[in-house]
């Protein structure tokens, strides 16, 4: 595994450890999106779908694909900042290897298309395992390392929410009512559990965190929030106070903890 490098969180100066992600290219090799650690990381308070995407280039086979641009939360104060990539360089494209062997080049596989539309996994449906690919976080808990889901779409958001809860523990993952996904946050239950689920460009807020509390308290269960674009201080401190987990992620599809109730939530699970 990669080591992390030191990022500074322009809100409140923190260092934080970033890993870069690793992509699979079409032709099978491992892709890394070439970090502009001389540039300073830049607070997202604003996502559309067109900007989280950044093209790296292949080192085996030349091939520029869209991978997602990387991304991470501060673990002090939540902020969630957009680390800076080397653009592609047209005019100096890599020379790509040469096959060798019997029947090399046969059965290329396509290059890749860019954004995909994938389908909400067995898992948050109720239909089967959970679904995990990728790398991961180091386990915890004697449980096996989560294995991230890209997240390309707001389904694929609230699909990569559900995984994470069943990691922890929470059984029979599944959005209530089988209602379509919406625009604002999206339910998801199970037995002990009310979370809900930002996939918005806009950081959750105050009444957002009162919400989820309020619906985890008539339930009697644990209240959780996870969030694409981060959270407002407010939403943050009275998340705090009410001890509601909440969580950012990236487009990687691996969750990150922004305030102690969710550390303690990782350590413990349900």
């Amino acid at each position: 595994m990669a080591e992390a490098v030191p990022v500074r969180c322009p809100a409140c100066l923190r260092e934080n450890g970033y890993v870069t992600p690793v992509f699979p290219c079409a032709c099978g090799t491992p892709v890394v999106p070439p970090l502009d650690l001389a540039a300073p990381p830049l607070p997202l308070t604003h996502r559309t779908w067109s900007d989280t995407w950044v093209a790296v280039r292949c080192t085996a086979c030349a091939r520029v694909s869209e991978w997602p641009h990387p991304e991470l939360g501060c673990s002090s104060c939540g902020t969630v900042v957009r680390i800076a990539v080397h653009p592609v360089d047209p005019a100096d494209p890599v020379e790509p290897a040469q096959p060798v062997g019997p029947g090399a080049g046969e059965g290329t596989q396509p290059p890749a298309t860019g954004l995909v539309d994938v389908p909400l996994p067995p898992a948050v449906r109720g239909e089967g395992p959970a679904r995990t690919a990728g790398g991961g976080r180091a386990a915890q808990g004697g449980r096996p390392a989560f294995r991230p889901v890209t997240i390309r779409t707001a389904r694929d958001a609230v699909a990569t929410a559900a995984l994470y809860l069943r990691w922890l523990g929470f059984q029979d993952v599944r959005q209530p009512d089988g209602r379509p996904i919406p625009s604002a946050a999206v339910d998801l239950r199970a037995p002990g559990l009310v979370a809900q689920v930002d996939p918005t460009t806009a950081p959750a807020g105050l009444r957002a965190v009162e919400c989820v509390w309020l619906n985890g308290l008539t339930a009697s269960a644990t209240s959780v929030y996870f969030s694409l674009a981060g959270y407002t201080q407010d939403a943050r401190s009275r998340a705090d106070d009410l001890g509601i987990p909440l969580f950012v992620m990236d487009l990687t599809g691996m969750p990150q903890p922004v305030n102690d109730p969710a550390d303690a939530l990782i350590g413990t699970g349900t």
